[in-house]
This record gives C-alpha cells, structure tokens and sequence, in this order.
C-alpha cells in the first residue's frame, strides 16, 4: 500500500511508511520514515530535492506537517542515467 508523502511540493508514493516520535534535545520530534522508487526519468529531480537537506514535509493521511532534514538515506543504485532504471530508496526524516 502507497502514501502520499509531500516534501517542498514534490509528492512521492511512499510504502513502509512509519511515524514516530522521538526525543532530541529534550524535545519531542517527529521522525518520518519510508521507501520510494525512482525512476531514470524522476532522477535528477529528486537528487537536487535531496540535496536541498531542507524540507517541509508533509503526510496528509497522517494529518502531519513539520520541518525537517535528513537523518538517513540510502539506494539499491547509484546509475540512474541509463533508460528504464528504477532504484530504491530509503529516506528518514527528522523534525528539526
């Protein structure tokens, strides 16, 4: 099953969605966590995304809607260039 995760206006379907609360600085934060795949054609527009490290995220299933920079972050591959290739990725999100 897919969810909406909306980051700066980019909307990405989203599985292995989970929300959790977290405490940092002895706040509580929100960390957000999920997979997505990227295709050779969505590529370059969601690595400038990422580099940006400066979200507004949100998840309208969640009712959720917070700042945040990346935690962690990892893909199947690293050549997304060639025609046809779809990679997987892994985001965690932290509420800043």
């Amino acid at each position: 099953m897919f969810e909406k995760v909306i980051i700066n206006d980019m909307e990405i379907n989203a599985s292995n969605v989970q929300v959790e609360s977290i405490t940092k600085n002895d706040e509580a934060r929100t960390k957000l966590s999920f997979d997505f795949k990227v295709t050779h054609e969505a590529y370059h527009d969601v690595t400038t995304l990422l580099y940006e490290n400066d979200f507004v995220v949100k998840v309208p299933e969640e009712k959720l809607k917070f700042p945040a920079v990346i935690s962690n972050y990892s893909t199947s591959i690293t050549n997304l260039y060639e025609p046809g290739a779809v990679g997987d990725f892994k985001l965690e999100l932290t509420e800043i």
